[in-house]
């Protein structure tokens, strides 16, 4: 059977092959979710593993085409991605190469999840105080990668000073994001919650300790456990690191709960781009003298006029600054 398949013409290949959804990818395999209703375990095509090495090209979410192979000793059924399809959306994060990955680059894109119709930003009221911060790299990243509705997961609103820390979040709606308010304890907001999770893919991300886990089994017992299991664990002093899988729900949609992240790096952004994906900074842009405003010292800012109108909050300007700064050091180590 393998060489007959490895005799075969890409054409043929191609009209012989599955179309199916990656819903696991760990150490170089993918678990596709096929048309026939079966779960294969997959390698990338030998030029497709050559493009991998440059960039994540096939990732949860990703629209694939494969071809069944039959591999004697085993009764695991096994494919080969022989094509990927477009994506209309990657969520990615920055990380430093390693190995063979990245040909020769300092940085390589890492997709979290691609084709992703909502991005849920799950953050606590309290315990822990909310990153905003993060929050706003997040956003940043969300904004670039086109996915189309961007959501905040405001949890554990039973708490004791929940309301209070919760006004930062008016900020975000203010906006235009839509804040879902939580508690996995009491069951608030969790049929809203559920109603956006019933079709489509949705990603779950957001720091540790937020209760993500909590929120998952209120959506659907044992969820939680499920997500985990489906994922590779692997225990390095007390922190658990997993691989991000897709879950089918109960209701019909996908999901995928990212391990919890404790800062990201935004991908593909230059300093000078990034007024771009700050929705409350983008629409003065054009108005600056400058059309290299950096929107820090110069005469006309039409951003800095804003600010001291109270049109843009200080707290979301000065984290703007902090993660341009943050994108100029990067590029200027990476572009000697």
């Amino acid at each position: 059977m393998e060489a007959a398949l490895q005799a075969q013409s890409r054409e043929e290949r191609l009209a012989s092959g599955l179309a199916g959804l990656i819903i696991k990818e760990q150490s170089g395999f993918y678990w596709v979710e096929a048309e026939d209703k079966r779960i294969y375990m997959c390698e990338l095509r030998g030029r497709l593993k050559e493009e991998a090495k440059a960039s994540d090209i096939a990732a949860i979410g990703d629209r694939a085409l494969i071809s069944p192979r039959q591999e004697e000793g085993t009764d695991v059924l096994m494919a080969v991605i022989e094509e990927l399809a477009p994506r209309k959306s990657v969520l990615s994060r920055a990380v430093r190469t390693t190995g063979k990955r990245g040909a020769g680059q300092a940085e390589r894109e890492h997709v979290l999840i691609a084709n992703a119709d909502r991005a849920l930003f799950v953050f606590s009221a309290a315990q822990p105080t909310p990153d905003l911060d993060l929050l706003d790299r997040l956003l940043v990243a969300g904004e670039k990668s086109g996915i189309d509705s961007l959501l905040i997961v405001v949890n554990k609103m039973d708490l004791d000073g929940a309301h209070e820390s919760d006004e930062i979040f008016t900020v975000y709606e203010g906006l235009g994001y839509r804040v879902l308010r939580t508690s996995a304890l009491r069951g608030d907001g969790l049929d809203t919650l559920k109603s956006m999770l019933d079709r489509g893919i949705s990603v779950f991300t957001g720091p540790s300790g937020v209760g993500k886990t909590s929120l998952l089994n209120r959506i659907q017992p044992g969820l939680g456990r499920q997500v985990k299991d489906v994922g590779r664990h692997s225990e390095a002093g007390v922190h658990t690191t997993r691989d991000s899988a897709l879950v089918r729900l109960e209701s019909g949609g996908y999901l995928a709960d990212t391990p919890g992240i404790r800062s990201i790096s935004v991908w593909d952004v230059e300093p000078d781009e990034l007024d771009a994906y700050y929705v409350d900074i983008e629409p003065f842009v054009l108005d600056c003298k400058f059309s290299n405003c950096t929107h820090t010292d110069e005469p006309g800012c039409a951003v800095l006029g804003a600010l001291r109108a109270g049109q843009i909050a200080r707290r979301r300007y000065q984290s703007y600054l902090e993660l341009r700064e943050e994108l100029r050091d990067t590029y200027v180590i990476y572009n000697r």
